[in-house]
């Protein structure tokens, strides 16, 4: 979690946000405007500084024109340096004592630079004027209700983020990095299941000059060019678009439809926006959105926790949006995996000592929607060291290793859970060594499947598995 930012001293000048879409100053407010207009220095991505006004008209300059006229914008202007992020603390400070205007797409608290300002400059210093988003724009092309649209973005991100949001019947905005993406997600809804989805790519909204393109046999296009609609469009938070191109003043919104399953439309412009109506091919796995997924859904090597059990032991853990997860002898990564499944938010570390098994992590995290799940390939308690201080600890393999249990015990933020796995004796004896000691709850799980005995059907009893769950209390004391 960021740290809290100290209030900025008085002296120091507030910073002006401004969302801008694809028809620019046309499509500002006069508040907007005026901000633009009596800013000393305006920072945002070459194709946002290109589309405010110059000396010789109402906009279409390069990055540092003046633009001295009635309607102009005398800043001097300053195009964000790439990385992006790294440079934000810096351009702050430099600029600290003269009005500033940052130029964001669409709304910049909504995946924008508005975020990383707010950290920085703290957000009493901040004074936002939106612009509506991509998402309400595409929405509103599509009659789709926001509140039942789901939201992925893949720009600094990878595309496999959107399978753990594949739902039969829902649907999704894709925040696209690029020209690429909609080939990407095309590829990915068919890899998992669901090729029969309808894809509609939604590009330059907001533009209305050009002529509509004819698409492909496979692919339904349609003009739906309309005057001064101010969408924003997708791409890097600054607003700089993959192989930095310039605003195209011969653009025109352009809506793309097809089915994923025959997608081979060619790359379009950069500036698009995803649309999916996710459907589930028939024979494809079916992936709930709570724990306890199919073992099918995994690739394993018999180190798995198995559906049930997986499914009590993230009820156990109890994971809330933000937290943090040490996932210790990972295994298969299961429970690492439906630990960040539960909400977009929440992060995981997985440590496993196999290099094999800590790759193969890696690819069930891309293949179920969490890319992001961080693997260290490494024995603990070692390969402990120096990571984050985790809110919740599992630990499914290696209990009785020396200082194990007790490193990740010490390592727990207070209020934190720890759940741990057994199926053996000697285990056991530690972890109810450990209840008498500390507390919790101190459980046996036993799991019974139906099974062919001879012409009749018998119960098949899985090992049992002894389960301690704990909160750590303050001091470390009886949770």
């Amino acid at each position: 979690m960021p740290a809290p930012v100290a209030p900025a001293p008085a002296s120091v000048a507030p910073v002006t946000v401004v969302g801008i879409g694809a028809d620019g100053w046309a499509g500002l407010t006069e508040e907007a405007r005026a901000a633009l207009r009596s800013a000393e220095v305006v920072i945002g991505g070459p194709r946002q500084l290109a589309l405010l006004p110059t000396a010789d008209g109402p906009g279409g300059g390069p990055a540092g024109a003046p633009a001295d006229g009635p309607d102009g914008c005398p800043g001097e202007r300053l195009a964000w340096p790439s990385p992006l992020r790294p440079a934000v603390p810096a351009l702050l400070a430099a600029h600290a004592g003269r009005r500033l205007c940052v130029l964001a797409s669409g709304d910049p608290m909504f995946y924008g630079i508005g975020r990383a300002l707010a950290q920085e400059a703290g957000a009493e210093r901040l004074r936002v004027l939106p612009h509506p988003s991509s998402v309400a724009y595409a929405c509103a092309r599509l009659g789709w209700a926001v509140e039942d649209t789901e939201v992925v973005t893949v720009v600094g991100r990878p595309v496999e983020r959107l399978a753990a949001a594949l739902h039969d019947g829902r649907r999704v905005l894709v925040l696209s990095a690029g020209a690429a993406t909609p080939g990407q997600v095309a590829a990915l809804l068919r890899e998992r299941g669901y090729g029969p989805s309808r894809m509609h790519v939604l590009e330059q909204l907001g533009a209305d000059t050009g002529t509509p393109d004819t698409g492909t046999p496979d692919t339904d296009v349609r003009d739906i060019g309309l005057p001064d609609d101010g969408l924003p469009h997708t791409g890097a938070p600054d607003g700089s678009v993959p192989g930095g191109s310039a605003p195209d003043t011969d653009a025109r919104e352009r809506l793309v439809s097809g089915l994923a399953e025959q997608w081979t439309e060619p790359p379009g412009d950069p500036l698009n926006v995803v649309a999916v109506e996710c459907r589930r091919a028939d024979g494809a796995l079916r992936l709930g959105a709570v724990p306890g997924l199919p073992d099918e859904a995994y690739e394993h090597d018999g180190q798995l926790t198995k559906r049930h059990v997986r499914a009590a032991t993230l009820a156990a853990l109890a994971p809330a949006p933000g937290e943090l997860l040490w996932d210790v002898g990972g295994g298969s990564g299961s429970i690492a995996v439906e630990w960040l499944r539960t909400h977009r938010s929440c992060r995981a570390v997985s440590v496993e000592r196999d290099p094999a098994r800590a790759e193969r992590i890696g690819r069930n995290a891309r293949a179920l929607g969490v890319p992001e799940l961080r693997v260290v390939t490494g024995a603990a308690p070692a390969a402990l060291a120096g990571l984050p201080a985790p809110d919740a600890v599992f630990i499914g393999g290696g209990l009785t290793v020396p200082g194990l249990l007790d490193a990740c015990w010490d390592a727990l933020r207070e209020g934190g859970r720890l759940v741990a796995n057994t199926v053996t004796m000697e285990s056991e004896a530690l972890l109810a060594d450990r209840y008498r000691r500390y507390g919790g709850e101190l459980v046996r799980l036993a799991v019974a499947h139906a099974a062919p005995v001879g012409g009749f059907t018998g119960w098949r009893q899985a090992m049992p598995v002894t389960q301690w769950t704990v909160t750590k209390a303050p001091g470390g004391e009886r949770g």
